[in-house]
């Protein structure tokens, strides 16, 4: 099984940056695809990026391009998630996961494994 934990979120003003971390279980991490979901309060959970297994297939949903960047360090066995020019828009709680398929994904339900969150807020 794979443990994933967030880390790095926290109130910033708009305009600024943040880098998220996830650190995963150091079993299979390498093989496996990762992505970065958000859930805002009272919506539902949406993609913000994914990478494959190899870092070499990036996707990144419409809202954060360009201004967004994910990338793995299969070495340390993390996911970073490097956030600029934030918006309010951006707030939510960030969620890391995995799934057992080296290939990209952009839909929740391809994911096996999520962390527990870490929250991002963004004042105006």
């Amino acid at each position: 099984q794979v443990q994933l934990v967030e880390s790095g979120g926290g109130l910033v003003q708009a305009g600024g940056s943040l880098r998220l971390s996830c650190a995963a279980s150091p079993r299979t991490f390498r093989w496996l695809a990762l992505g970065w979901f958000r859930q805002a309060p009272g919506k539902e959970r949406e993609f913000v990026a994914g990478i494959n297994w190899s870092g070499g297939d990036t996707r990144y949903a419409d809202s954060v391009k360009g201004r967004f960047s994910i990338s793995r360090d299969n070495a340390k066995n993390t996911l970073y998630l490097q956030m600029n020019s934030l918006k309010p828009e951006d707030t939510a709680v960030y969620y890391c996961a995995t799934r057992g398929n080296g290939g990209t994904a952009t839909s929740g339900v391809d994911y096996d494994y999520w962390g527990q969150g870490t929250q991002v807020t963004v004042s105006s």
